[in-house]
């Protein structure tokens, strides 16, 4: 995976907690969970490539309602154009903002970190396969070190690893979207108070 190379994607290295900044961005710009779809990518037979779905499977148990890629409906490779298609087709008829994630391969500094992006990721680069950008926005946890054998790579990474990033990724959405949906729950009770004054 990396971020598609579009004029209006910006592509950055985080830690968690750009990761957190990264996404409590997203949620102030849209703070109703409806309108979020999440694509998460890769498959669940093989480690460093299971993040999508763990992080997929995750949303999908904290009560998020609009989620394509999990353990037990893994969107990968085979089913990423259909994906995309969906996506798009949701995306024009509820004006849905979407979120990618999915894992890569990158420096063994790196490893744990986040790329993140405004603008679509293209899945299936470090792999060298040719599938169609997706998301306004990307998070792509870097699992293992880029090498010649990216499945290689991806077959042996650590699943405590792995499991650790897809737990963090749920908990920035998570705290991200709770908290702004608080602060604007309070001010709407604020401003309701106020006229209730006059």
């Amino acid at each position: 995976m990396i971020i598609a190379k579009t004029p209006q994607a910006e592509q950055e290295l985080g830690t968690p907690a750009r990761l957190a900044s990264f996404v409590a961005d997203i949620a102030r710009l849209q703070l109703d969970r409806e309108k979020i779809l999440f694509v998460c990518i890769g498959t669940d037979r093989s480690t460093g490539d299971a993040l999508g779905p763990l992080v997929g499977t995750m949303l999908t148990e904290n009560g998020w309602p609009r989620v394509i890629g999990t353990l037990g409906e893994p969107c990968d490779a085979h089913r990423v154009e259909g994906a995309a298609a969906a996506a798009m087709q949701e995306q024009s008829e509820s004006s849905l903002t979407i979120i990618a994630i999915d894992a890569c391969l990158g420096k063994p500094q790196s490893i744990g970190g986040y790329m993140l992006g405004s603008g679509p990721l293209q899945p299936g680069a470090a792999t060298g396969r040719q599938l169609p950008p997706i998301g306004d926005y990307a998070i792509a946890g870097i699992v293992n070190r880029f090498g010649p054998k990216a499945y290689g790579m991806l077959q042996t990474t650590s699943l405590h690893l792995v499991m650790g990033m897809a737990r963090e990724i749920v908990s920035a959405i998570n705290e991200a979207w709770y908290i702004h949906n608080s602060e604007s729950s309070k001010s709407s009770v604020f401003s309701t108070e106020k006229m209730e004054c006059k």
